[in-house]
């Protein structure tokens, strides 16, 4: 019996293809199933010692009792955040490479300083959201707001943030702007070495949040003059007064949150995402959040991507009102 060859071949080639797929139809529905199977690092974008270094260690402890692998933190410091977002956002998009996000993340755009967005992440969850607070020397001649904004009309204070761009800049001349006060912005690597700047007397004020503060106020070294919030801030600051309060209608401040690299995949992103609502829940983070006076405002990961727009266009907005520079 003669064969034909090419009808063989046609066969073979449909078969074979036909078991490629379907080989390879059940090595991407089960992507994610082990995972993690290794290590998960966290980048932390500003230097240790600050708000957001402190609730990802908190995040990465509390981890240990819902993930069957470690979250191991690392800071990468600079330009405002970009350099530790730009070096996630290009990682493999596997989920062993998260970061740690703040309001940054849609500030820097329009600032012309970072070329990606806030699309280029994949949220997981929304922990935290804080107001900026206004806080000079526990020495300094000023003892409330209105004294140093008086101050500040007739002589030019310096105040640090968190670097150009940061949530922290926008707050201190957004307040400028506010108010007429004549301050000169002063950019560090974080809110950490801003707030040691102050310590050290090199600078007059940081308008960080009250997370970044809380050690040093309480240790009688430093003093908050007021929260820029619409309420004021519970625990150790219920009794500072808000901006409104004292006639200056301004509110801004910060989130902070979980995200992976864009294209990672749902099943690896529905595993931390879980992890992420079960370690929110944990005594241990809330009580490092009271502590540490961070504010609780947790949202799963679509919220906290519809959120991300409402606050990229919001800001987008403050910074061509204000007309803020990138340098």
């Amino acid at each position: 019996m003669k064969h034909d060859s090419r009808f063989n071949r046609r066969q073979f080639a449909a078969t074979f293809a036909a078991g490629l797929a379907a080989a390879a139809a059940p090595r991407a529905f089960a992507q994610g199933s082990d995972f993690p199977n290794k290590p998960i690092e966290l980048i932390v974008p500003f230097q240790a010692g600050g708000g957001t270094d402190a609730l990802a260690r908190a995040f990465a402890d509390a981890g240990r009792k819902h993930l069957p692998q470690s979250i191991v933190v690392n800071n990468k410091p600079g330009a405002s955040g970009a350099i530790g977002w730009s070096d996630v956002i290009h990682a493999k998009p596997d989920g062993y490479k998260l970061a740690v996000v703040t309001v940054e993340l849609v500030t820097l755009p329009p600032l012309g300083l970072a070329k990606f967005t806030y699309e280029d992440m994949a949220p997981v969850a929304r922990l935290n959201a804080d107001p900026a607070a206004i806080t000079v020397r526990a020495d300094a001649p000023w003892n409330t707001v209105e004294e140093f904004l008086a101050a500040a009309k007739t002589k030019e204070v310096q105040v640090g943030n968190a670097g150009n761009g940061s949530i922290w800049h926008l707050a201190s001349a957004a307040l400028q702007e506010k108010t007429g006060a004549k301050i000169a912005h002063i950019p560090f690597q974080g809110a950490a070495p801003a707030v040691l700047a102050l310590m050290g007397g090199h600078i007059d004020a940081v308008t960080v949040s009250p997370a970044e503060v809380t050690t040093y106020v309480q240790g009688g070294k430093l003093k908050t003059l007021a929260v820029m919030a619409d309420q004021r801030s519970k625990g150790a600051f219920e009794k500072v007064p808000t901006l409104k309060e004292r006639g200056v209608d301004l509110s801004i401040g910060t989130w902070r949150g979980i995200a992976a690299p864009r294209n990672t995949p749902p099943q690896v992103l529905a595993v931390l995402r879980s992890a992420a609502g079960n370690i929110a829940k944990e005594p241990a983070l809330r009580e490092v959040l009271d502590k540490q006076n961070l504010g609780y405002a947790y949202l799963d990961g679509p919220e906290f991507r519809t959120a991300m727009g409402q606050d990229a266009a919001a800001f987008r907005q403050l910074i061509e009102k204000l007309n803020i520079k990138s340098s």
